[in-house]
């Protein structure tokens, strides 16, 4: 079924080829049948993974791998705690990334259903609703005004039909649709007149349709099937992880050579040997740091929410912080996604809307004119409003309807007798109205094509013939409409005696009266502006891709600061000429693309992201999803977007608003930041576990601390403060930076010098508090260095707030939960060393007051040496 040409069939042929009747439809069992032999009318997901897959993947992070080859070690030299420790550990990591991704798919299967669409359908002589997966070939739908196509099939009736398609042929201007058979052997999609597609949208008249085509074999399917075979890319943040998993695994692994080399040496026993290494390796990985990031990116999914954003996977609100270029749909992204009429014409006097005085003959006709020579219409459901119809007219009557003037009023003074649907050859729409005793005809089309059909004018209340003069007059303000980016509508009347026999444009659209004209546009959305200073100020470009004409393209772009002169802005056929390389070479000069055909999109992105910049792209239609999937981030439109412009994004736009985007793009860097933050923080502090114990092991002293210390401090003491780091306000100048360049390591600028010097300090006051507790034994002296080391980290994590700036200056107590988390993990140390059997277990022991002053005092060290050299950095650079 799915090679078929059903469009080169006859009507007669479809219905005995799909076996149906047309006046009863299908029967409850015929329907049945066909399910089970079609599937449900839905696109095939990409394939599922199962919970328990989905678990286990979570085990293949390389820092993961190095951790359970040390929990084993530790399990067969009779470690057994740190064993359990570390499982859990690596449980909990396992946990919460295993969930974080069920939420996500749970969120966008949520949004999915949401969007289910209903369709009426011809069964056992009754027409019935029924959901679209339940759709079957030689299902016979009945379509109106406002209905969701819900899949491929034959037109077997069509009065005034109109679909817009752009979802799969990216053409925006609805189609006109008949139950001809095409000429030619293979005619294009777009060109397939007597066919109706999957996603389309009925815009004008009504009609039926013989479903020939459901699910995965319909256009839409087709372009769903391609997609499964596009590889997605990784992100920045992905591929740094994974770089510094595998660099601390080496790390470990080489720090674990030296110890046995310094070992065997200093003729130590081969087990004490062992238990250091294990100490060592242990304390070069930040077991907390996979489960920490993982928290982070989460709760940055669940603001993204609450900010109109699903996240469909998890690195990718990390990635839109480094976005440099954001591609942006003009309508419903940038615009509201509503035509509106802005300004209105009668001879010689221009009106701007909000300044339009309806009670003035010639403009209250002009209104009436739009309103009745329309097919749309506003509907009210439980008290809800809502409009129906092409978005063109719905403007007219939506005009009508704030100035006081109804349709259904209007319409029953006027009654529609006859009609000349609009055709894009003719490019008018006439109707005709019963009056007391005579016809009224009303017209509206293109103000070219309308003048040349007018040799009258309405000149306030009085009807005048129309001179070379004036239409010269009417020109010129069309013109001036046209320049602001305006889509212009010429509206005319007039009345006859008699209804012709044969009523057509020959005999119906002459000798009529000029009115006027209305000229609307799609606005922009209020938020939109200031998103896109907030866009420029952070070093990211926006840039505009439509569909829509050159000039109202350059008009919203103006309006919004996106656009600066004309010489930035191009059109689809100027690219089409393009080779890739051309495209690459001039890429960067423009900021609007007009009449650009979905397919260019990919062109475009792959353009930009050889100049190295990392792109948002929007899309919501089928056409889009290669370039959605292609781009570093795709942000499909969540109320206007298709299922497989969805499925192939990285980001779904609940609201379909740029400014969206833009919050995305904050939130991103502020995430970023704060995981550096606990980088920061993790890295300096396990250095200085390492720089203790080699230092203790180089001067032949016992081991300051034993794995089981070094795990509660790596996992419980630090996990509070590194968390409440990664949920630390975005600093003020967040979003007047340039973009990260991505190729640029975690540990650039400098952090990586400052990370091994923090450490280093915490590292020397954790081996001093050692020395000093073992003046009274052994014990003592581990205890002493298992405080200070967790006091002085705990201190620390106020130093990594800021690279450059005090604590004291960012406020000591504006990061309430980093305050929480130390107080919290000062108990649970407090814990460790009074609770008996916990002590124990930590072989421990209780210290006096003073050594526990000695702790205190050492632990507040760090702070104090990177303030100090805070302030000189700073005075360096103010001088």
């Amino acid at each position: 079924m799915a090679h078929t040409k059903w469009y080169k069939k006859s009507i007669d042929e479809v219905v005995n080829e799909l076996n149906v009747d047309l006046n009863k439809g299908l029967s409850n069992e015929e329907v049945k049948n066909r399910k089970e032999k079609y599937g449900a009318n839905e696109l095939r997901e990409g394939e599922r993974i199962s919970p328990l897959r989905r678990f286990l993947n979570q085990f293949k992070d390389f820092m993961v791998i190095i951790l359970i080859i040390a929990a084993i070690v530790s399990g067969a030299l009779g470690e057994i705690s740190d064993t359990i420790i570390i499982f859990i550990v690596v449980l909990l990591n396992a946990t919460l990334g295993f969930i974080q991704e069920n939420r996500a798919e749970e969120s966008l299967r949520a949004l999915k259903s949401m969007s289910t669409p209903q369709a009426k359908v011809l069964r056992n002589g009754n027409i019935i609703e029924v959901k679209s997966p339940e759709i079957v070939p030689g299902d016979i739908v009945i379509l109106e005004a406002g209905d969701f196509i819900p899949a491929d099939g034959r037109i077997i009736e069509s009065a005034n039909l109109m679909i817009e398609e752009s979802a799969l042929t990216g053409e925006s201007v609805p189609v006109s649709k008949n139950t001809d058979i095409p000429e030619g052997d293979e005619v294009p999609i777009g060109d397939r007149k007597n066919m109706v597609f999957s996603t389309g949208l009925v815009t004008h008249g009504r009609g039926k349709f013989i479903v020939t085509d459901t699910g995965m074999n319909t256009e839409i399917g087709k372009i769903a099937e391609m997609l499964e075979s596009q590889e997605d890319l990784k992100t920045p943040l992905q591929e740094k992880l994974e770089g510094l998993g595998k660099w601390l695994g080496i790390i470990a692994l080489g720090i674990c050579a030296i110890i046995f080399a310094i070992g065997t040496f200093q003729g130590r026993p081969v087990f004490d040997m062992f238990m250091l290494a294990v100490s060592l390796a242990v304390a070069a990985i930040p077991e907390g740091l996979p489960a920490i990031v993982t928290i982070v990116l989460s709760l940055g999914v669940q603001r993204m929410i609450k900010k109109n954003a699903i996240i469909r996977k998890l690195p990718a609100v990390e990635t839109l912080g480094t976005a440099s270029v954001i591609c942006s749909d003009k309508t419903g992204t940038l615009t509201q996604n509503k035509m509106t009429v802005t300004k209105v014409y009668t001879y010689n006097d221009l009106n701007d809307i909000n300044q339009f005085d309806i009670n003035q003959f010639d403009k209250n006709l002009a209104v009436q004119v739009g309103l009745l020579c329309n097919d749309s219409s506003i509907q009210e459901d439980d008290g809800e409003k809502r409009t129906i119809g092409d978005p063109t007219e719905i403007a007219l009557v939506v005009l009508a309807y704030e100035k006081g003037m109804l349709k259904k009023e209007q319409e029953s003074e006027l009654p529609r007798v006859e009609e000349i649907p609009f055709e894009s050859d003719r490019k008018l729409m006439s109707t005709i109205h019963k009056t007391d005793d005579k016809y009224r005809v009303f017209t509206k089309g293109a103000i070219d094509v309308l003048l040349d059909r007018c040799n009258k004018v309405l000149i306030g209340e009085e009807i005048k013939d129309i001179t070379e003069e004036i239409k010269k007059d009417i020109k010129k303000a069309n013109e001036n409409m046209a320049a602001d980016a305006l889509r212009v509508l010429g509206l005319a009347f007039k009345d006859i005696s008699n209804i012709p026999e044969k009523v057509t444009s020959d005999t119906i659209e002459n000798d009529l009266v000029f009115v006027g004209m209305v000229g609307m546009i799609d606005p922009p959305r209020e938020e939109v502006k200031a998103a896109v200073d907030k866009c420029k100020r952070a070093g990211i470009k926006p840039v505009m891709i439509t569909g829509d004409y050159k000039v109202t393209a350059m008009a919203i772009a103006k309006e919004l600061g996106i656009l600066q002169k004309e010489s930035e802005a191009v059109e689809g056929r100027a690219i089409e000429n393009m080779s890739d390389d051309e495209l690459y070479e001039n890429v960067t000069k423009y900021s609007v693309y007009a009449r650009v055909s979905p397919e260019h999109k990919v062109r475009i992105v792959k353009a930009w992201q050889r100049h190295g910049k990392i792109v948002a792209m929007t899309g919501d239609g089928v056409n889009d999803a290669p370039a959605l999937k292609r781009a570093n981030i795709g942000c499909a439109m969540g109320i206007t977007g298709t299922d497989v412009s969805k499925e192939a994004s990285d980001m779904i736009l609940t609201d379909d608003n740029f400014a969206t985007i833009v919050a995305a793009v904050e939130e991103g860097r502020t995430i970023y930041d704060n995981i550096k933050k606990s980088i920061h923080f993790l890295l300096s502090c396990n250095i200085g576990e390492i720089i203790a114990l080699l230092i203790a092991i180089l001067l032949n002293l016992p081991a300051p601390l034993l794995p089981i210390h070094i795990l509660w401090v790596n996992l419980v003491t630090d996990s509070f403060p590194a968390l409440a780091l990664g949920v630390d306000p975005a600093e003020p100048d967040i979003m007047n930076r340039k973009p990260r360049d991505p190729k640029v390591g975690i540990f650039a600028g400098g952090l990586g010098l400052q990370i091994v010097l923090e450490g280093a300090i915490v590292g020397l006051v954790t081996l001093l508090a050692f020395y000093i507790g073992r003046y009274v034994n052994l014990e003592t002296g581990i205890t002493m260095a298992f405080v200070t080391l967790s006091f002085a980290q705990l201190v620390h994590s106020l130093n990594v707030r800021s690279i450059n700036k005090s604590i004291f200056k960012l406020g000591l107590f504006s990061n309430k939960y980093q305050i929480a988390g130390i107080f919290t993990s000062v108990l649970l140390t407090i814990g460790v060393v009074f609770i008996p059997f916990i002590r124990e277990v930590f072989k421990l022991s209780l210290i006096d007051g003073a050594h526990w002053l000695y702790a205190i005092l050492l632990s507040f060290v760090p702070l104090v040496v990177v303030e100090i050299a805070k302030l000189i950095k700073t005075q360096v650079k103010g001088s």
